[in-house]
C-alpha cells in the first residue's frame, strides 16, 4: 500500500509536471484556462440523455442497495444536539431493523464538534476501520474550513480541521474559497487545499480523505465548475463534492456529470481515481438512480463504490426505504416505516 506521504509526494510532482513548474498564479491560470471550454447546450443535452434510461425491475433492487451504500447520513443544523446525532447513527447502522439484509449506509456527516458523540456511537460499526482495513466500517465525515462559507483565516481553518481529525474524523469535507477562485486567486485556493490535505495526517498513518467542496452553485458557468474541479484534484482532493448543500442550486446532473468528466480525463491522464460526491437536492431513489446510471456511463461501473462516489443526503435515504419495502412486499408501508430526520 502506498503511504500518504509517498502519495501526497508523487501527487506534487506529478502536478507541477502538468504546470509545467510550481502551482503559482500564472502557472496555474494557463493550465485551467488552456483546459477546452463546455457546450452547456451539448453538456445538459447529455445529462438529459442519461437522466432518461431505465434500468431493469431485475436491477432495481441491486440499484436501491447500492444507493444505500453509497450514502453520507448527514446532519448540518444548527440545531443538531447530541441526542440528533446518536440518532442518526442508529439510523446508519441499521438503515432498516426489519431486514437484517439492507446495506449500512457509507457515512455519517456532521460538524465537527459533533465527531466525538458520531465516533462513540458507531462503536464496533467505526472501530472496524483501521490503517491495514481502510474500507471497513461506517466512516465519520466532518464538515470543516469555516463551512459552509469558508470566510475564515488559514489559520482558524486548519484547527477546524486538526479538531475534527483529532476527534476520529475520517473524512474531512473542506469548502474552497469562492471569492478567491472568482477572483482568479488560484495559487490561493491550492496552496489551501494542500494545507488542508496535510492537516488530515494522522501519527498512525489513517489520514483523513479529503472531498473538497467547489458550492457549484455560485461558481456561476460550468467552464468554472471544470476549473475547480481541476484545481482540487491538482491540489490533492481525494474527492470532489459538488455542494454544501446551503446554496441553491446544490447538485444537478449536468454539474456532476461535468465533474465527472474531469476524473475520467484525469484518471485517463493518470491513472488515478478521483471520487465524486453530488450533495443536496438528492431526494428520491429516482433521481438517484439517475446518478448511478451517469457514473455507470461516464466513468464506468467501478466507481459504484464508497471509494469512489457518495451522495451526500438526508432526506434521500427516507425514500430509497420506502421503495425497497414496496420491492419486497409489494406494497408501500405506512409514513411511521421510517423515521423522520
Amino acid at each position: 500500500m502506498t503511504s500518504p506521504a509517498s502519495a501526497e509526494l508523487a501527487t506534487r510532482e506529478r502536478t507541477t509536471t502538468l504546470l509545467g513548474g510550481e502551482a503559482t498564479d500564472a502557472n496555474l491560470r494557463r493550465y485551467l484556462h488552456g483546459i477546452p471550454g463546455i457546450d452547456a447546450v451539448g453538456l445538459e443535452a447529455r445529462a438529459a440523455g442519461l437522466g432518461t434510461r431505465s434500468i431493469k425491475t431485475s436491477s432495481k433492487r441491486w440499484a436501491i442497495d447500492t444507493i444505500i451504500s453509497l450514502i453520507d447520513l448527514t446532519t448540518l443544523e444548527g440545531a443538531d444536539t447530541h441526542g440528533k446525532v446518536r440518532s442518526l447513527v442508529s439510523k446508519a447502522v441499521s438503515p432498516d431493523p426489519s431486514s437484517p439484509d439492507c446495506p449500512r449506509v457509507a457515512a455519517v456527516c456532521v460538524y465537527g464538534d459533533m465527531v466525538s458523540v458520531a465516533v462513540e456511537a458507531l462503536g464496533a460499526a467505526h472501530s472496524a476501520r483501521t490503517p491495514e482495513t481502510p474500507d471497513a466500517g461506517i466512516r465519520v465525515a466532518a464538515v470543516a474550513t469555516a463551512f459552509p462559507s469558508g470566510r475564515a483565516s488559514l489559520a482558524v481553518k486548519l484547527a477546524d480541521v486538526a479538531d475534527a481529525v483529532s476527534a476520529g474524523a475520517d473524512e474531512i469535507d473542506m469548502v474552497i474559497d469562492r471569492g478567491a477562485f472568482l477572483s482568479g486567486r488560484y495559487g490561493q485556493v491550492y496552496d489551501e487545499i494542500v494545507a488542508v490535505k496535510a492537516a488530515c495526517a494522522r501519527a498512525d498513518g489513517a489520514d483523513a480523505h479529503l472531498k473538497v467542496i467547489l458550492e457549484t452553485g455560485e461558481l456561476n458557468t460550468y467552464d468554472n465548475v471544470r476549473r475547480a474541479s481541476w484545481l482540487a484534484i491538482l491540489a490533492g482532493g481525494d474527492f470532489i463534492k459538488t455542494s454544501t448543500g446551503k446554496v441553491a442550486p446544490a447538485a444537478t446532473l449536468p454539474v456532476t456529470l461535468s465533474m465527472l468528466e474531469v476524473v475520467r480525463d484525469w484518471h485517463r491522464l493518470t491513472g488515478v481515481k478521483i471520487g465524486v460526491k453530488p450533495a443536496g437536492g438528492i431526494r428520491t431513489s429516482k433521481d438517484a438512480i439517475k446518478y448511478l446510471v451517469t457514473v455507470a456511463e461516464t466513468v464506468g461501473e467501478e466507481w459504484l463504490t464508497p471509494q469512489l462516489f457518495r451522495f451526500g443526503a438526508s432526506s434521500l435515504l427516507n425514500d430509497v426505504l420506502l421503495q425497497r419495502q414496496k420491492m419486497t412486499t409489494g406494497h408501500y408501508s405506512g409514513p411511521d416505516y421510517v423515521t423522520i430526520d
